[in-house]
C-alpha cells in the first residue's frame, strides 16, 4: 500500500489567494475552481466581474485536470478531428474540458487535485491556474 498526499482546505486557500492575486495583476476577474484528486470541488471563487457563463467552465476544467491527470490544453491538442482523443469533450456528461485553463496539481509526483480558471483568454486562464499551483509548491518546500 502506498501513502498519498492529500490536498487540504488550507492548501486550497493558498492556491486560491495566489490565483486571485495573479488574476488581479493581469486585470482579468476570474472564476477559479479547485478540486481534490477525484475531481470533487474543494473551493470555488467568482471574482466580481468574472463571467457567469464561466462558472461551470472553471469547475469542469478543474475536474478534467484532476480526474484525467493532465492539462486541459493537452486534451485540446489531441481532441481535434482525426486525433486520438476526438470526441472526448462529450464524455462525463459534457464536463470534459479541452480548452486551456485547467491544470493538475502534483505533489511528489502524486496527483492531489486540479485548478480550473475561466473568464480570460485560455492562456490567461492557464497563467492564473499555474500561479496558484506555484504558490502551493513554494509553501510546501519551505
Amino acid at each position: 500500500m502506498r501513502t498519498a498526499p492529500k490536498l487540504t482546505l488550507s492548501d486550497a486557500r493558498i492556491i486560491m489567494a495566489a490565483a486571485e492575486e495573479k488574476a488581479r495583476e493581469i486585470g482579468v476577474d476570474m472564476d477559479i475552481a479547485i478540486t481534490d484528486d477525484s475531481g470533487s470541488l474543494l473551493m470555488f471563487h467568482r471574482m466580481d466581474n468574472a463571467r457567469i457563463t464561466s462558472i461551470d467552465v472553471a469547475i469542469s476544467k478543474a475536474f478534467t485536470a484532476a480526474a484525467a491527470r493532465r492539462s486541459t490544453r493537452s486534451y485540446g491538442e489531441v481532441s481535434q478531428s482525426g486525433g486520438p482523443a476526438f470526441g472526448i469533450h462529450v464524455s462525463n456528461q459534457g464536463r470534459f474540458m479541452i480548452v486551456a485553463g485547467g491544470l493538475p496539481i502534483f505533489v511528489d509526483e502524486q496527483i492531489v487535485g486540479g485548478v480550473g480558471c475561466s473568464s480570460g483568454h485560455p492562456d490567461q486562464d492557464e497563467e492564473v491556474a499555474q500561479a496558484g499551483i506555484d504558490a502551493l509548491l513554494t509553501s510546501l518546500a519551505g
